[in-house]
Protein backbone atom coordinates (compact mmCIF):
# COMPACT_ATOMS: atom_id res chain seq x y z
CA UNK A 1 0.00 0.00 0.00
CA UNK A 2 1.79 3.41 -1.10
CA UNK A 3 2.56 5.57 1.42
CA UNK A 4 1.31 3.45 4.40
CA UNK A 5 3.21 3.43 7.81
CA UNK A 6 3.45 1.11 10.74
CA UNK A 7 5.88 0.74 13.42
CA UNK A 8 6.64 -3.11 15.09
CA UNK A 9 6.68 -1.80 18.84
CA UNK A 10 2.98 -0.36 18.66
CA UNK A 11 2.06 -3.52 17.36
CA UNK A 12 3.24 -5.68 19.45
CA UNK A 13 2.33 -3.30 22.60
CA UNK A 14 0.20 -0.78 21.84
CA UNK A 15 -2.77 -2.83 19.96
CA UNK A 16 -2.56 -5.34 22.72
CA UNK A 17 -3.07 -2.67 25.52
CA UNK A 18 -5.54 -0.46 23.86
CA UNK A 19 -7.77 -2.21 21.73
CA UNK A 20 -7.20 -5.86 22.43
CA UNK A 21 -7.53 -4.52 26.48
CA UNK A 22 -4.68 -7.03 27.49
CA UNK A 23 -2.59 -4.44 29.85
CA UNK A 24 -3.01 -6.40 32.48
CA UNK A 25 -1.91 -10.11 31.33
CA UNK A 26 1.41 -11.22 32.23
CA UNK A 27 3.81 -10.12 29.41
CA UNK A 28 6.97 -12.59 30.91
CA UNK A 29 7.45 -14.60 33.46
CA UNK A 30 11.34 -13.68 33.78
CA UNK A 31 13.14 -16.80 35.74
CA UNK A 32 16.86 -15.56 36.81
CA UNK A 33 19.82 -18.01 36.91
CA UNK A 34 18.69 -18.95 40.76
CA UNK A 35 15.29 -20.50 41.20
CA UNK A 36 14.87 -17.62 44.00
CA UNK A 37 15.56 -15.00 41.28
CA UNK A 38 11.76 -14.07 39.51
CA UNK A 39 9.87 -11.36 38.67
CA UNK A 40 6.44 -10.56 36.33
CA UNK A 41 5.69 -7.95 34.00
CA UNK A 42 2.21 -7.28 32.62
CA UNK A 43 1.67 -5.84 29.19
CA UNK A 44 0.58 -2.29 30.45
CA UNK A 45 3.81 -2.20 32.55
CA UNK A 46 5.93 -3.22 29.91
CA UNK A 47 4.67 -0.54 26.94
CA UNK A 48 5.18 1.90 30.04
CA UNK A 49 9.26 0.88 30.44
CA UNK A 50 9.67 0.76 26.89
CA UNK A 51 8.22 4.14 26.19
CA UNK A 52 10.68 5.67 29.00
CA UNK A 53 13.57 4.10 27.57
CA UNK A 54 12.19 5.13 23.78
CA UNK A 55 12.18 8.63 25.74
CA UNK A 56 15.85 8.33 27.14
CA UNK A 57 16.85 7.00 23.62
CA UNK A 58 15.33 10.14 21.76
CA UNK A 59 17.13 12.24 24.65
CA UNK A 60 20.66 11.13 23.97
CA UNK A 61 19.57 12.11 20.21
CA UNK A 62 18.77 8.37 18.71
CA UNK A 63 16.79 8.49 15.61
CA UNK A 64 15.05 6.45 12.75
CA UNK A 65 18.02 4.68 11.18
CA UNK A 66 20.55 5.30 13.54
CA UNK A 67 21.82 1.61 14.89
CA UNK A 68 21.90 0.86 18.53
CA UNK A 69 24.08 -2.65 19.71
CA UNK A 70 22.57 -4.11 23.01
CA UNK A 71 25.05 -6.50 24.89
CA UNK A 72 22.92 -7.74 27.55
CA UNK A 73 21.94 -10.95 29.31
CA UNK A 74 18.54 -12.66 29.41
CA UNK A 75 16.66 -9.73 31.86
CA UNK A 76 13.64 -7.91 31.03
CA UNK A 77 15.66 -4.71 30.26
CA UNK A 78 17.22 -6.43 27.42
CA UNK A 79 13.34 -6.86 25.40
CA UNK A 80 12.97 -3.31 26.95
CA UNK A 81 15.79 -2.14 25.20
CA UNK A 82 14.81 -3.78 21.77
CA UNK A 83 11.47 -2.28 21.64
CA UNK A 84 12.05 0.61 22.47
CA UNK A 85 14.54 1.04 19.93
CA UNK A 86 11.64 -0.37 17.58
CA UNK A 87 9.62 2.45 18.40
CA UNK A 88 11.85 5.04 17.91
CA UNK A 89 13.08 3.79 14.18
CA UNK A 90 16.54 2.74 15.54
CA UNK A 91 17.89 -0.51 14.30
CA UNK A 92 18.81 -2.98 17.13
CA UNK A 93 21.95 -4.88 16.82
CA UNK A 94 22.08 -7.68 19.60
CA UNK A 95 25.45 -9.36 19.99
CA UNK A 96 25.15 -12.58 22.24
CA UNK A 97 26.11 -11.79 25.84
CA UNK A 98 29.07 -13.52 26.25
CA UNK A 99 30.99 -13.33 22.75
CA UNK A 100 34.77 -11.83 23.26
CA UNK A 101 35.22 -8.46 23.40
CA UNK A 102 36.80 -8.91 19.79
CA UNK A 103 33.65 -10.23 18.42
CA UNK A 104 31.94 -7.61 20.13
CA UNK A 105 33.82 -5.07 18.10
CA UNK A 106 33.97 -6.55 14.97
CA UNK A 107 30.40 -6.24 15.01
CA UNK A 108 29.84 -2.35 16.47
CA UNK A 109 32.00 -1.58 13.79
CA UNK A 110 30.65 -3.79 11.10
CA UNK A 111 27.23 -1.60 11.42
CA UNK A 112 28.46 1.28 12.89
CA UNK A 113 26.27 1.83 15.94
CA UNK A 114 26.17 5.14 17.60
CA UNK A 115 25.38 3.75 21.29
CA UNK A 116 25.73 0.28 23.39
CA UNK A 117 23.31 -0.51 25.90
CA UNK A 118 24.90 -3.33 28.59
CA UNK A 119 24.89 -4.96 31.53
CA UNK A 120 27.50 -4.32 34.52
CA UNK A 121 27.60 -8.35 34.78
CA UNK A 122 25.56 -12.16 35.30
CA UNK A 123 25.84 -15.08 36.41
CA UNK A 124 25.26 -18.14 33.70
CA UNK A 125 25.37 -21.30 36.24
CA UNK A 126 27.81 -21.05 38.10
CA UNK A 127 30.64 -18.88 36.13
CA UNK A 128 30.35 -15.21 36.09
CA UNK A 129 30.08 -12.77 32.96
CA UNK A 130 31.67 -9.33 33.67
CA UNK A 131 29.87 -8.08 30.74
CA UNK A 132 30.70 -4.11 31.42
CA UNK A 133 34.79 -5.45 30.88
CA UNK A 134 34.16 -7.20 28.05
CA UNK A 135 32.27 -4.01 26.66
CA UNK A 136 35.08 -1.40 27.89
CA UNK A 137 37.83 -3.95 26.04
CA UNK A 138 35.58 -4.05 22.89
CA UNK A 139 35.30 -0.15 22.59
CA UNK A 140 39.18 0.03 23.42
CA UNK A 141 39.70 -1.84 19.98
CA UNK A 142 37.46 0.03 17.76
CA UNK A 143 38.07 3.38 16.51
CA UNK A 144 35.40 4.27 14.81
CA UNK A 145 34.42 7.30 16.81
CA UNK A 146 32.95 7.85 20.45
CA UNK A 147 30.10 5.02 21.14
CA UNK A 148 28.15 5.83 24.03
CA UNK A 149 27.38 3.55 26.72
CA UNK A 150 24.72 2.67 28.82
CA UNK A 151 24.93 0.17 31.69
CA UNK A 152 22.34 -1.57 33.80
CA UNK A 153 22.88 -2.47 36.92
CA UNK A 154 21.17 -5.77 37.84
CA UNK A 155 21.86 -7.52 41.60
CA UNK A 156 20.37 -10.47 43.31
CA UNK A 157 16.86 -10.47 45.21
CA UNK A 158 19.09 -10.39 48.15
CA UNK A 159 21.29 -7.38 47.69
CA UNK A 160 24.34 -8.65 48.02
CA UNK A 161 25.87 -8.11 44.80
CA UNK A 162 27.66 -4.80 44.99
CA UNK A 163 30.61 -5.45 41.92
CA UNK A 164 33.08 -2.88 41.14
CA UNK A 165 32.85 -1.99 37.50
CA UNK A 166 35.35 0.54 36.01
CA UNK A 167 33.34 3.85 34.93
CA UNK A 168 33.91 6.74 32.36
CA UNK A 169 31.39 9.61 32.99
CA UNK A 170 31.61 10.95 29.87
CA UNK A 171 29.96 8.01 28.21
CA UNK A 172 28.77 5.81 30.91
CA UNK A 173 25.02 6.21 32.40
CA UNK A 174 23.31 4.24 34.57
CA UNK A 175 20.35 2.84 33.28
CA UNK A 176 18.07 3.62 36.35
CA UNK A 177 19.13 6.73 36.64
CA UNK A 178 18.11 8.03 33.49
CA UNK A 179 14.93 6.04 33.50
CA UNK A 180 13.82 7.97 37.06
CA UNK A 181 12.98 11.27 35.10
CA UNK A 182 11.85 9.62 31.71
CA UNK A 183 7.92 10.50 30.41
CA UNK A 184 5.61 7.21 30.14
CA UNK A 185 4.06 8.45 26.69
CA UNK A 186 6.01 8.47 23.48
CA UNK A 187 4.63 8.59 20.26
CA UNK A 188 6.04 5.88 17.87
CA UNK A 189 7.92 6.62 14.97
CA UNK A 190 6.03 5.44 12.02
CA UNK A 191 7.70 3.32 9.21
CA UNK A 192 7.49 2.01 5.86
CA UNK A 193 7.22 -1.63 5.61
CA UNK A 194 10.33 -1.78 4.26
CA UNK A 195 12.39 -0.13 6.88
CA UNK A 196 15.21 -2.18 8.76
CA UNK A 197 14.20 -3.26 12.36
CA UNK A 198 17.67 -4.88 12.99
CA UNK A 199 20.13 -6.74 12.29
CA UNK A 200 21.37 -9.60 13.35
CA UNK A 201 25.32 -11.64 12.80
CA UNK A 202 25.45 -14.78 12.11
CA UNK A 203 27.59 -16.46 15.49
CA UNK A 204 30.98 -16.16 13.30
CA UNK A 205 32.13 -19.86 13.33
CA UNK A 206 32.54 -19.95 9.58
CA UNK A 207 34.75 -17.01 8.78
CA UNK A 208 33.73 -13.12 9.32
CA UNK A 209 29.94 -12.81 10.70
CA UNK A 210 26.99 -11.55 8.09
CA UNK A 211 25.66 -9.08 9.32
CA UNK A 212 21.72 -10.23 8.32
CA UNK A 213 19.03 -7.34 7.69
CA UNK A 214 15.22 -7.88 8.31
CA UNK A 215 13.08 -5.06 8.14
CA UNK A 216 9.65 -4.30 9.72
CA UNK A 217 6.41 -5.59 7.96
CA UNK A 218 7.32 -8.64 6.36
CA UNK A 219 9.15 -9.88 9.83
CA UNK A 220 5.96 -8.72 11.73
CA UNK A 221 3.31 -10.62 9.80
CA UNK A 222 5.53 -14.08 9.51
CA UNK A 223 6.33 -14.18 12.78
CA UNK A 224 2.78 -13.52 14.16
CA UNK A 225 1.56 -15.91 11.73
CA UNK A 226 4.10 -18.82 12.27
CA UNK A 227 4.03 -18.30 16.05
CA UNK A 228 0.21 -18.83 15.78
CA UNK A 229 -0.13 -21.60 13.47
CA UNK A 230 2.54 -23.28 13.86
CA UNK A 231 2.06 -24.07 17.66
CA UNK A 232 -1.73 -23.58 17.96
CA UNK A 233 -1.40 -20.93 20.17
CA UNK A 234 -4.31 -20.13 22.87
CA UNK A 235 -4.85 -17.16 24.34
CA UNK A 236 -4.67 -19.23 28.10
CA UNK A 237 -1.53 -20.86 27.10
CA UNK A 238 1.71 -19.87 28.83
CA UNK A 239 4.86 -20.21 26.21
CA UNK A 240 8.20 -21.03 26.62
CA UNK A 241 11.02 -20.69 24.38
CA UNK A 242 14.67 -21.28 25.56
CA UNK A 243 16.91 -19.72 22.81
CA UNK A 244 18.70 -16.63 23.41
CA UNK A 245 17.60 -13.13 22.49
CA UNK A 246 21.01 -13.14 21.06
CA UNK A 247 19.61 -15.52 18.33
CA UNK A 248 16.96 -15.01 15.90
CA UNK A 249 14.74 -18.26 17.67
CA UNK A 250 15.24 -16.07 20.48
CA UNK A 251 14.53 -12.39 18.58
CA UNK A 252 11.45 -14.04 16.34
CA UNK A 253 9.70 -16.72 18.77
CA UNK A 254 10.30 -15.26 22.21
CA UNK A 255 10.22 -11.87 21.55
CA UNK A 256 8.59 -10.82 18.31
CA UNK A 257 6.28 -13.37 17.56
CA UNK A 258 4.70 -13.87 20.91
CA UNK A 259 3.40 -10.36 21.71
CA UNK A 260 2.46 -9.79 18.69
CA UNK A 261 -0.27 -12.52 19.48
CA UNK A 262 -0.69 -11.49 23.14
CA UNK A 263 0.74 -14.17 24.71
CA UNK A 264 2.67 -15.07 27.91
CA UNK A 265 6.14 -16.18 27.71
CA UNK A 266 8.47 -17.41 30.13
CA UNK A 267 11.87 -15.29 30.08
CA UNK A 268 15.04 -17.64 31.42
CA UNK A 269 18.54 -16.06 32.57
CA UNK A 270 19.76 -19.18 33.47
CA UNK A 271 20.76 -22.64 31.64
CA UNK A 272 19.16 -26.40 31.80
CA UNK A 273 21.85 -28.17 34.33
CA UNK A 274 21.74 -25.14 37.17
CA UNK A 275 21.36 -25.45 39.80
CA UNK A 276 20.70 -29.22 38.97
CA UNK A 277 19.48 -31.14 35.91
CA UNK A 278 15.73 -30.73 36.94
CA UNK A 279 15.97 -26.78 36.43
CA UNK A 280 13.88 -27.18 32.51
CA UNK A 281 11.27 -29.18 34.44
CA UNK A 282 10.85 -27.30 37.40
CA UNK A 283 10.33 -24.23 35.66
CA UNK A 284 8.23 -25.93 33.28
CA UNK A 285 5.74 -26.73 36.38
CA UNK A 286 6.00 -23.98 38.07
CA UNK A 287 4.44 -21.18 35.52
CA UNK A 288 2.66 -24.30 34.24
CA UNK A 289 4.25 -23.93 30.95
CA UNK A 290 1.80 -25.34 27.73
CA UNK A 291 3.71 -24.75 24.87
CA UNK A 292 7.72 -25.41 25.31
CA UNK A 293 10.43 -25.06 22.66
CA UNK A 294 13.96 -25.90 22.92
CA UNK A 295 17.09 -27.16 20.74
CA UNK A 296 18.18 -30.95 20.16
CA UNK A 297 21.42 -30.07 21.73
CA UNK A 298 19.68 -29.24 24.70
CA UNK A 299 17.48 -32.54 24.43
CA UNK A 300 20.68 -34.48 24.46
CA UNK A 301 21.63 -32.98 27.12
CA UNK A 302 19.57 -33.81 29.47
CA UNK A 303 18.36 -37.26 28.08
CA UNK A 304 22.07 -37.69 29.30
CA UNK A 305 21.07 -38.11 32.68
CA UNK A 306 18.25 -40.22 32.47
CA UNK A 307 14.48 -39.75 33.12
CA UNK A 308 14.63 -39.77 36.57
CA UNK A 309 15.29 -36.01 36.89
CA UNK A 310 11.97 -34.94 34.70
CA UNK A 311 9.27 -33.53 37.00
CA UNK A 312 5.54 -33.70 36.44
CA UNK A 313 4.81 -31.56 33.26
CA UNK A 314 1.14 -32.42 33.15
CA UNK A 315 0.36 -28.60 31.69
CA UNK A 316 2.44 -29.12 28.17
CA UNK A 317 0.24 -29.82 25.57
CA UNK A 318 2.68 -28.80 22.57
CA UNK A 319 6.51 -29.38 22.38
CA UNK A 320 8.64 -27.86 20.13
CA UNK A 321 12.26 -28.23 18.63
CA UNK A 322 14.51 -25.95 16.53
CA UNK A 323 18.19 -25.13 15.33
CA UNK A 324 19.71 -28.35 13.61
CA UNK A 325 18.30 -31.96 12.95
CA UNK A 326 17.16 -33.52 16.01
CA UNK A 327 18.08 -37.51 15.32
CA UNK A 328 15.72 -40.48 16.28
CA UNK A 329 16.69 -40.90 19.65
CA UNK A 330 16.60 -37.96 21.29
CA UNK A 331 13.09 -37.48 19.30
CA UNK A 332 11.90 -40.03 20.83
CA UNK A 333 13.23 -39.53 24.66
CA UNK A 334 11.27 -35.98 24.33
CA UNK A 335 7.87 -37.43 23.06
CA UNK A 336 8.18 -40.84 25.31
CA UNK A 337 9.54 -38.95 28.30
CA UNK A 338 9.20 -35.03 28.43
CA UNK A 339 5.89 -35.13 26.48
CA UNK A 340 4.35 -38.23 28.13
CA UNK A 341 3.43 -39.74 24.41
CA UNK A 342 1.01 -37.16 24.30
CA UNK A 343 2.16 -33.80 23.02
CA UNK A 344 2.85 -33.55 19.51
CA UNK A 345 6.60 -32.58 18.39
CA UNK A 346 6.66 -29.19 16.00
CA UNK A 347 10.54 -29.91 14.56
CA UNK A 348 11.36 -26.64 13.08
CA UNK A 349 13.03 -25.00 10.60
CA UNK A 350 12.89 -21.00 10.57
CA UNK A 351 13.98 -20.30 7.03
CA UNK A 352 10.53 -22.30 6.35
CA UNK A 353 8.70 -24.85 8.40
CA UNK A 354 9.39 -29.03 8.43
CA UNK A 355 8.33 -31.36 7.70
CA UNK A 356 5.60 -29.67 5.11
CA UNK A 357 5.97 -26.11 3.78
CA UNK A 358 4.68 -23.34 5.09
CA UNK A 359 2.44 -20.85 4.19
CA UNK A 360 3.88 -19.01 1.07
CA UNK A 361 6.77 -21.33 0.74
CA UNK A 362 7.97 -23.07 -2.21
CA UNK A 363 10.98 -25.44 -1.93
CA UNK A 364 12.37 -27.81 -4.34
CA UNK A 365 15.49 -30.15 -3.98
CA UNK A 366 18.26 -29.63 -6.21
CA UNK A 367 21.37 -32.30 -7.59
CA UNK A 368 24.88 -31.25 -7.34
CA UNK A 369 24.15 -30.33 -11.19
CA UNK A 370 21.14 -27.67 -10.33
CA UNK A 371 18.76 -30.16 -11.38
CA UNK A 372 15.45 -30.13 -9.58
CA UNK A 373 14.51 -33.54 -8.26
CA UNK A 374 10.84 -34.61 -8.07
CA UNK A 375 9.51 -37.33 -5.57
CA UNK A 376 11.47 -38.93 -3.09
CA UNK A 377 15.09 -37.29 -3.18
CA UNK A 378 17.53 -35.98 -1.25
CA UNK A 379 20.01 -32.96 -2.04
CA UNK A 380 20.38 -29.17 -2.03
CA UNK A 381 17.09 -27.44 -0.23
CA UNK A 382 16.34 -24.61 -2.23
CA UNK A 383 13.63 -22.18 -2.54
CA UNK A 384 11.69 -21.29 -5.53
CA UNK A 385 10.01 -18.05 -4.60
CA UNK A 386 10.23 -15.41 -1.81
CA UNK A 387 8.36 -15.35 1.69
CA UNK A 388 7.34 -12.32 3.47
CA UNK A 389 10.03 -12.52 6.00
CA UNK A 390 13.00 -13.29 4.36
CA UNK A 391 15.98 -11.31 4.83
CA UNK A 392 16.38 -8.44 2.76
CA UNK A 393 20.50 -8.29 2.43
CA UNK A 394 23.52 -9.03 4.23
CA UNK A 395 24.35 -5.41 5.61
CA UNK A 396 27.10 -3.52 3.98
CA UNK A 397 27.60 -6.43 1.46
CA UNK A 398 25.03 -6.78 -1.20
CA UNK A 399 27.34 -8.88 -3.61
CA UNK A 400 28.03 -10.78 -0.30
CA UNK A 401 24.28 -11.66 -0.03
CA UNK A 402 24.33 -12.31 -3.73
CA UNK A 403 26.73 -14.68 -3.69
CA UNK A 404 26.08 -16.73 -0.64
CA UNK A 405 22.21 -17.08 -1.13
CA UNK A 406 21.64 -17.03 -5.17
CA UNK A 407 24.95 -17.76 -6.94
CA UNK A 408 25.42 -21.20 -6.56
CA UNK A 409 22.34 -22.02 -8.06
CA UNK A 410 20.75 -19.14 -10.20
CA UNK A 411 16.77 -18.29 -10.02
CA UNK A 412 16.79 -20.16 -6.32
CA UNK A 413 17.52 -18.88 -2.71
CA UNK A 414 20.19 -21.38 -1.35
CA UNK A 415 19.59 -22.11 2.12
CA UNK A 416 23.41 -24.36 2.84
CA UNK A 417 21.08 -27.26 3.54
CA UNK A 418 20.88 -30.44 2.66
CA UNK A 419 17.34 -32.10 2.82
CA UNK A 420 15.51 -35.26 1.84
CA UNK A 421 11.85 -35.76 0.59
CA UNK A 422 10.30 -39.12 1.52
CA UNK A 423 7.70 -41.00 -0.28
CA UNK A 424 4.70 -38.50 1.46
CA UNK A 425 6.26 -36.18 0.11
CA UNK A 426 8.00 -35.12 3.79
CA UNK A 427 10.64 -33.25 3.88
CA UNK A 428 13.82 -33.79 6.28
CA UNK A 429 16.45 -31.01 7.17
CA UNK A 430 19.92 -33.46 6.97
CA UNK A 431 22.32 -30.58 8.25
CA UNK A 432 24.20 -27.72 6.71
CA UNK A 433 25.77 -28.39 3.18
CA UNK A 434 29.05 -28.49 4.24
CA UNK A 435 28.39 -31.32 6.65
CA UNK A 436 27.62 -33.40 3.71
CA UNK A 437 30.22 -35.70 2.32
CA UNK A 438 30.47 -37.44 -1.16
CA UNK A 439 32.63 -40.62 -0.44
CA UNK A 440 33.45 -42.88 -3.83
CA UNK A 441 30.24 -40.81 -5.67
CA UNK A 442 28.27 -41.55 -2.87
CA UNK A 443 26.24 -37.63 -1.23
CA UNK A 444 26.03 -38.77 2.82
CA UNK A 445 24.65 -36.81 5.42
CA UNK A 446 26.28 -36.53 8.33
CA UNK A 447 23.70 -36.05 10.68
CA UNK A 448 22.37 -39.57 9.04
CA UNK A 449 25.50 -41.27 10.51
CA UNK A 450 25.50 -39.52 13.90
CA UNK A 451 22.08 -40.31 14.23
CA UNK A 452 22.57 -44.03 13.51
CA UNK A 453 26.24 -43.75 15.95
CA UNK A 454 23.40 -42.25 18.43
CA UNK A 455 21.26 -45.35 18.68
CA UNK A 456 23.86 -47.21 20.55
CA UNK A 457 23.59 -47.63 24.41
CA UNK A 458 26.66 -45.88 25.63
CA UNK A 459 27.02 -42.97 23.31
CA UNK A 460 26.00 -39.25 24.46
CA UNK A 461 26.64 -37.41 21.98
CA UNK A 462 28.68 -37.81 18.39
CA UNK A 463 29.82 -35.59 15.65
CA UNK A 464 30.84 -36.31 12.33
CA UNK A 465 32.69 -34.61 10.15
CA UNK A 466 34.88 -34.54 6.55
CA UNK A 467 38.66 -36.19 5.94
CA UNK A 468 40.26 -36.57 3.40
CA UNK A 469 40.95 -39.81 2.32
CA UNK A 470 43.21 -40.74 -0.88
CA UNK A 471 41.03 -42.96 -2.89
CA UNK A 472 37.45 -42.31 -2.02
CA UNK A 473 37.92 -38.33 -2.15
CA UNK A 474 36.35 -38.63 1.51
CA UNK A 475 36.43 -40.45 4.59
CA UNK A 476 34.19 -39.96 8.18
CA UNK A 477 35.87 -39.33 11.32
CA UNK A 478 33.51 -39.47 13.98
CA UNK A 479 33.72 -37.80 17.37
CA UNK A 480 31.93 -39.75 20.02
CA UNK A 481 31.26 -38.67 23.94
CA UNK A 482 29.86 -41.88 25.57
CA UNK A 483 27.85 -42.13 29.12
CA UNK A 484 28.91 -42.38 32.20
CA UNK A 485 29.52 -45.98 33.07
CA UNK A 486 31.02 -46.90 30.02
CA UNK A 487 34.13 -47.09 28.60
CA UNK A 488 35.89 -46.73 25.17
CA UNK A 489 37.50 -49.88 23.85
CA UNK A 490 38.43 -51.24 20.20
CA UNK A 491 35.34 -53.42 20.61
CA UNK A 492 33.27 -50.34 20.87
CA UNK A 493 34.99 -48.84 18.00
CA UNK A 494 33.56 -52.02 15.86
CA UNK A 495 30.39 -52.51 16.98
CA UNK A 496 29.41 -48.62 16.32
CA UNK A 497 31.15 -49.11 12.67
CA UNK A 498 28.68 -52.11 12.43
CA UNK A 499 26.32 -50.17 13.42
CA UNK A 500 26.32 -47.58 10.92
CA UNK A 501 26.78 -50.33 8.16
CA UNK A 502 23.78 -52.08 9.52
CA UNK A 503 21.29 -48.78 9.49
CA UNK A 504 23.01 -46.97 6.49
CA UNK A 505 24.98 -49.72 4.52
CA UNK A 506 28.78 -50.03 4.17
CA UNK A 507 29.56 -47.35 2.41
CA UNK A 508 28.53 -45.01 5.11
CA UNK A 509 31.02 -46.74 7.82
CA UNK A 510 33.08 -44.52 9.57
CA UNK A 511 37.01 -44.51 9.28
CA UNK A 512 37.86 -43.96 12.25
CA UNK A 513 36.21 -43.07 15.44
CA UNK A 514 37.60 -41.09 18.22
CA UNK A 515 36.47 -40.28 21.98
CA UNK A 516 35.72 -36.64 22.95
CA UNK A 517 35.31 -36.17 26.51
CA UNK A 518 33.85 -32.86 25.63
CA UNK A 519 32.64 -31.89 21.75
CA UNK A 520 33.70 -28.01 20.84
CA UNK A 521 30.71 -25.78 20.92
CA UNK A 522 29.39 -22.19 20.94
CA UNK A 523 27.99 -20.49 23.43
CA UNK A 524 24.67 -21.12 22.09
CA UNK A 525 25.40 -24.96 22.43
CA UNK A 526 25.76 -25.63 18.52
CA UNK A 527 28.74 -28.17 17.53
CA UNK A 528 31.73 -26.13 15.82
CA UNK A 529 32.04 -29.06 13.15
CA UNK A 530 34.86 -26.29 11.47
CA UNK A 531 37.20 -27.14 14.20
CA UNK A 532 36.79 -30.62 14.69
CA UNK A 533 37.86 -30.87 10.69
CA UNK A 534 40.93 -29.33 11.94
CA UNK A 535 41.65 -31.67 14.65
CA UNK A 536 40.45 -34.54 12.26
CA UNK A 537 43.42 -33.10 9.87
CA UNK A 538 45.82 -32.64 12.49
CA UNK A 539 45.78 -29.04 11.36
CA UNK A 540 46.77 -26.45 14.52
CA UNK A 541 45.44 -23.29 12.49
CA UNK A 542 41.97 -23.14 13.81
CA UNK A 543 41.38 -19.57 13.14
CA UNK A 544 38.85 -17.51 14.96
CA UNK A 545 37.94 -19.07 18.19
CA UNK A 546 36.13 -16.38 20.14
CA UNK A 547 32.69 -17.67 20.18
CA UNK A 548 34.06 -20.75 21.25
CA UNK A 549 32.52 -21.61 24.83
CA UNK A 550 35.27 -23.83 26.68
CA UNK A 551 39.15 -24.08 24.72
CA UNK A 552 40.31 -26.02 26.78
CA UNK A 553 38.62 -28.69 25.30
CA UNK A 554 40.30 -28.52 21.77
CA UNK A 555 44.13 -29.79 23.45
CA UNK A 556 42.33 -32.57 24.42
CA UNK A 557 40.66 -33.72 21.16
CA UNK A 558 43.88 -32.88 19.62
CA UNK A 559 45.71 -35.61 22.38
CA UNK A 560 43.15 -38.30 21.81
CA UNK A 561 43.22 -38.25 17.84
CA UNK A 562 43.46 -41.10 15.73
CA UNK A 563 46.28 -41.09 13.00
CA UNK A 564 44.74 -41.00 9.33
CA UNK A 565 46.11 -41.96 6.29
Amino acid sequence: MQGATTNMCYNVLDRNVNEKKLGDKIAFYWEGNKPEDYARITYKELLQQVCKFANVLRAQGIKKGDHVAIYMPMIIELIVAMLACARVGAVHSIVFAGFSAEALSERILDCSCSLLITADGFYRGDKFIKLKEITDEALNLQSAGRVLEFSTFKCSNTGLCMLQIPWNEEVDVWWHEVMKEAGEECEPEWCSAEDPLFILYTSGSTGKPKGVKHTIGGYLLYTATTFKYVFDYQPSDVYWCTADVGWITGHSYLTYGPLANGATSVLFEGVPTYPDVSRFWEIIDKYLVTKFYTAPTAIRLLMKYGDEPVKSRKSLKILGTVGEPINPEAWLWYYNVVGDRRCPIMDTYWQTETTLPFFSVVPAILSESGEELEGEAEGYLVFKKPWPSIMREVYGSYERFESSYFKRFPGYFVTGDGCKRDKDGYYWITGRIDDMLNISGHLLSTAEVESAIMEHLAVAEVAAVSHPHPVKGESLYCFVTLKDGHEFTDELVTELKNQVRKKIGPIAAPDYIQIAAQLPKTRSGKIMRRLLRKIARNERDLGNTSTLADESVLEALFKNRVETI
